[in-house]
């Protein structure tokens, strides 16, 4: 080869290294939600094969147990992908560097990324490659596992919250039996903390599920929860607490859904999920007011303080619920969520691959 070719071989190996290290960086160290086109092939790839395999099984059961494994995998493969990047890329340079045969480079470039040391280096600029690989490699490798750690502190944080709701709501959750138990219990006009608490746990994922993407698809302990349908009726309970209970007011639940549906529609720009950015209040939602009227119903039947004017008070829930409507029923199916009344037992059908991962424009007037 002429000199031409060794520099044009090295800088295309070059080139690929410096790619790998600023995709790894960018994906775990930068503290921010960006499309990092590297990482998004390798989930992109996981993906279509792990939900192509999940929805073959007929039962929710199935699909559950088989997506379980699709987040750590995915994000266990990053690593792979790097150092299988990174070694092709010294091998060009260490070509360029008029390291031959090809074989030896291959040897050269392994010895060093695995810091076998089985191979010394034939001259000075080869020994230096040779050192940049082989701290290269390892930071690769330290960057997921120093991040491991903070991954499953956000899930667990994330999942404290879902396993609470249990307690309130049911498994799977329902905003009837969570406001009809706050009723009995006579604490439905004292939800102020409830309110606080889950609007932090909205910031809290709107943070984490943006800046490390792969937390909205780890799924739940157990296969009937979701963080998608735990959000879906904590929102539609603030909403019926803000315009369906009588009191003065209803400051912390109206903040709580403004808060939710912000988050929710974060997470979905960053999966160029679909919605309205700036809703009509009269816009349709997927509650029917027949499923409205028979939640209202038990709740007065419980004994909780509803308000007089029902046609009013539907207005009003159906403009909250408008708000994050279809970003619940987009992030629904995208995480192939738990059966869920209100939330994924009336979102699309999941198909293998929908919207992954591409960003798309998304803040509107009301964001």
């Amino acid at each position: 080869m002429g000199i031409a070719a060794h520099v044009a071989i090295g800088l295309l190996g070059a080139a690929v290294v410096i790619w790998v290290a600023v995709s790894a960086a960018i994906t775990f160290v930068v503290p921010r939600g960006n499309q990092v086109a590297l990482t998004r092939a390798v989930f992109v790839v996981l993906a279509l094969a792990f939900r192509g395999i999940a929805l073959r099984s007929r039962s929710y059961e199935s699909r559950d147990r088989i997506m379980a494994f699709y987040a750590p995998f995915a994000l266990l493969s990053l690593p792979i992908a790097w150092l299988v990047l990174a070694y092709f890329g010294f091998v060009m340079i260490y070509a360029a560097l008029g390291v031959a045969p090809v074989h030896q480079a291959l040897l050269e470039s392994s010895s060093s990324l695995f810091t076998l040391g089985s191979v010394a280096a034939g001259d000075l600029p080869a020994a230096a490659v040779n050192a940049i690989e082989a701290g290269l490699g390892l930071g690769l490798v330290a960057i997921l596992i120093s991040y491991l750690p903070s991954i499953y502190s956000s899930y667990s944080r994330r999942e404290t919250k879902v396993t609470g709701l249990d307690a309130y709501a049911g498994s799977p959750p329902f905003v009837g039996t969570m406001l009809r138990r706050l009723a009995i219990i006579e604490r439905l006009d004292h939800t102020e903390e409830l309110w606080h608490g889950w609007a932090e746990w909205f910031s809290d994922i709107e943070e984490t599920h943006t800046s490390i993407p792969a937390l909205v698809f780890f799924r739940s302990p157990q296969p009937e929860r979701s963080w998608v349908t735990a959000a879906g009726t904590i929102l539609d309970a603030a909403s019926i607490v803000a315009s369906s209970v009588t009191s003065e007011h209803h400051p912390e639940a109206q903040l709580c859904i403004r808060t939710g549906y912000l988050s929710l529609r974060r997470i979905c720009d960053f999966y160029g999920l679909d919605y309205d950015d700036d809703p009509s209040p009269s816009d349709p939602i997927s509650i029917s007011r027949e499923e409205y009227d028979a939640v209202f119903d038990d709740l007065a039947a419980a004994g909780a303080p509803m308000v007089a004017d029902r046609e009013a008070a539907w207005a009003s829930f159906h403009g909250w619920r408008v708000n994050y409507d279809q970003a619940l029923l987009e992030l629904a199916t995208l995480t192939i969520a738990a059966p869920a009344p209100w939330s994924s037992d009336r979102a699309r059908a999941p198909v293998a691959l929908s919207g992954f991962g591409r960003r798309t424009r998304r803040l509107g007037r009301n964001a």
